[in-house]
């Protein structure tokens, strides 16, 4: 059973991963339109990364007895000066879902509701290898700077696809 205040916070959290994936797809458009198709393949991989996890929020509320509700997604931003700038954006983003999740999870303690804190533990550990990732890219972007270095790091970093976890 769901408090009226976690369920309005998983809500809240269910509808901040589907902006994280608005603000994805379009990086992956801006990337895509600047000819830089690895980028744009590891922004659209993102993209579904966070649609999966909007969906796990979905779910958990539902089946938890609560009601998923959908509400308003703000309009991401459409372009960036460098894929630097983009990176370093995503990177304050994860950070911020990260800080986010901690007060669900601050808030289902507080509750002592013990299901909605197991079900958090997942996206907990999860920002940790998002952040990673994210910060990954970022600290190579610094060492290629806008030069050569940049045509590889897209034909690595168009390697990246979103495979399911399976213990998910």
């Amino acid at each position: 059973m769901l408090s009226e205040k976690l369920e309005d916070a998983l809500n809240a959290q269910m509808n901040w991963e589907i902006y994280s994936a608005h603000i994805y797809l379009s990086m992956a458009s801006h990337f895509a339109n600047e000819g830089l198709s690895g980028f744009s393949a590891w922004m659209y991989a993102q993209y579904q990364e966070e649609m999966f996890h909007a969906m796990r929020f979905f779910n958990y509320i539902n089946e938890a007895g609560g009601h998923a509700k959908l509400g308003t997604i703000e309009a991401p931003q459409h372009s960036w000066e460098t894929p630097l700038a983009a990176f370093e954006e995503a990177l304050e983003h994860e950070k911020g879902v990260t800080a986010r999740i901690n007060k669900i999870a601050d808030l289902a303690v507080e509750e002592r509701n013990h299901a909605v804190g197991i079900f958090l533990q997942w996206f907990i550990s999860e920002q940790v290898e998002e952040e990673d990732s994210v910060s990954d890219a970022v600290g190579k972007l610094k060492l290629v700077g806008d030069g050569g270095g940049l045509f590889m790091l897209d034909r690595d970093l168009g390697t990246r696809v979103f495979t399911p976890p399976t213990n998910a």
